[in-house]
C-alpha cells in the first residue's frame, strides 16, 4: 500500500518536466559551461591545427576508397 501517492507524484513531476520547459536561462547555462562568445578565433586555431588531417581524411569517396 502507499504506491498510489508515490506514483501520482512521479507522474506529476514527469508532466511538469515534459510540458513546462520554458524556464531555462540560457545565458546562465552558457556561463556555467564556459562557452566563449567569440567562436571565430577558436575555430581559426582549430582549423589551422587540423588542416593536415583534413587533407588526408577529408576526401571521402562513397565506393570505400579514401583517395590515397
Amino acid at each position: 500500500m502507499g504506491r498510489g501517492r508515490a506514483k501520482a507524484k512521479q507522474v506529476k513531476v514527469a508532466r511538469q518536466l515534459k510540458y513546462n520547459s520554458g524556464g531555462t536561462d540560457l545565458d546562465r547555462l552558457k556561463s556555467e559551461l564556459g562557452v566563449n562568445d567569440s567562436p571565430g578565433e577558436d575555430y581559426d586555431e582549430l582549423a589551422e591545427k587540423y588542416a593536415d588531417y583534413a587533407d588526408d581524411y577529408g576526401k571521402d569517396d562513397r565506393d570505400g576508397t579514401s583517395g590515397r
